[in-house]
């Protein structure tokens, strides 16, 4: 089995965390609950994971393209890697709890109501995506190769260990929302 650099195998760790928080979050939901509304109008625990699954889907091929950007042009290196602050920024802005909120671009709006088994089918085969995600970019410059945001249209470029970041951040962010549903009141328990 491949050795990952330490930067990345904390990534994996974190993807890996983050694939059994969704588990725990959700075992024993019914559809109903899974998909319970807030009265306050905010999303659901379902639509907070498929907001996720959209997102993956989204931002994997970019990050595909970076690596393979990467490796054409020989970005090569050993870790610890220093990142920009736009990258650093992205990253604390989205991370849980929420320092700011933000309306989701249009490209990761939440598909229509999904049951709970599919959706975190989905989210966990996102994880094992991202984690060979990591596999591909060992020995990368994590600093140097970039990945273009598949929101912004390509004028944001950020560096591939911040994107790591990122996703594991947003995550982070829409599991901990997630919980906050499964505390509010009127959450319906007894479904």
């Amino acid at each position: 089995m491949l050795t990952l650099a330490p930067e990345l195998d904390e990534f994996r760790a974190e993807f890996e965390r983050l694939s059994a928080e969704a588990d725990q979050l959700t075992t024993g939901l019914t559809d109903a609950q899974f998909n319970w509304h807030p009265e306050s109008g905010g999303w659901s625990v379902a639509q907070c994971v498929e907001h996720l699954n959209t997102t993956a889907r989204a931002y994997l091929p970019v990050v595909d393209e970076g690596i393979a950007d990467a490796i054409r042009r020989g970005l090569y290196g050993k870790g610890p890697f220093r990142y920009n602050l736009i990258g650093r920024v992205l990253v604390r802005s989205l991370d849980a709890p929420p320092r700011m909120r933000f309306k989701a671009p249009k490209i990761f709006m939440p598909p229509p109501r999904r049951g709970r088994q599919e959706t975190l089918a989905a989210f966990r085969a996102f994880q094992v995506q991202y984690i060979d995600r990591l596999r591909q970019a060992n020995g990368l410059d994590l600093a140097r190769a970039r990945v273009s945001s598949p929101a912004a249209y390509g004028w944001l470029r950020m560096p591939l260990g911040s994107s790591f970041a990122l996703m594991a951040a947003h995550e982070r962010r829409h599991l901990w929302q997630s919980r906050r549903i499964l505390a509010s009141p009127g959450f319906p328990n007894d479904i």
